[in-house]
């Protein structure tokens, strides 16, 4: 698990003419829904997505999950486009596990991503923090379908198979 509230860095503005509170939850999953994510090296790949977030210039509030997908809380800068930053940490941190723990470990294509106000942000990180007791009563797909619909989403469900 990546940052806790006390170890979060605030990202400054360089100007002192811009202001930007800019939180995203962050959800993906492994290819296929499949647990790859192995409990021994999760941390790991925790650790890692958040070091991609940093090199970005962004921060990392906190990153968990289980088996089979990760939420980040990231703190992110207005020249950040979402598209391009989940992009290259998927492409990164997939390339990392293979070399690493798993030659077959790939993400899913695709991704959730949500803003969160600064007044949630501690509620997304205690939701964030507690994946694995929220997982042994709810699958991932019903956490999905249940964060898009509370979003206002809509979604076609072969998508989330």
């Amino acid at each position: 698990m990546m940052g806790t509230p006390e170890g979060c860095q605030k990202i400054k503005a360089k100007m002192g003419s811009t202001f930007f509170s800019l939180h995203y939850h962050i959800v993906f999953s492994t290819k296929e829904r499949r647990p790859l994510i192995n409990a021994g090296w999760r941390p790991r790949v925790h650790s890692y997505l958040g070091g991609i977030i940093r090199r970005m210039n962004g921060v990392a509030e906190i990153v968990g999950g289980v088996a089979d997908h990760v939420h980040l809380l990231a703190s992110l800068r207005p020249v950040h486009c979402l598209a391009d930053l989940m992009r290259d940490m998927k492409k990164d941190s997939s390339n990392w596990v293979k070399d690493n723990f798993d030659r077959r470990f790939a993400w899913q294509e695709g991704y959730a991503a949500f803003t969160v106000g600064p007044t949630a942000t501690n509620f997304v990180r205690n939701y964030i923090a507690n994946q694995e007791t929220h997982h042994g009563k709810h699958s991932f797909v019903d956490e999905l379908k249940e964060l898009l619909e509370k979003a206002g989403v809509d979604y076609d469900e072969k998508y989330l198979l």
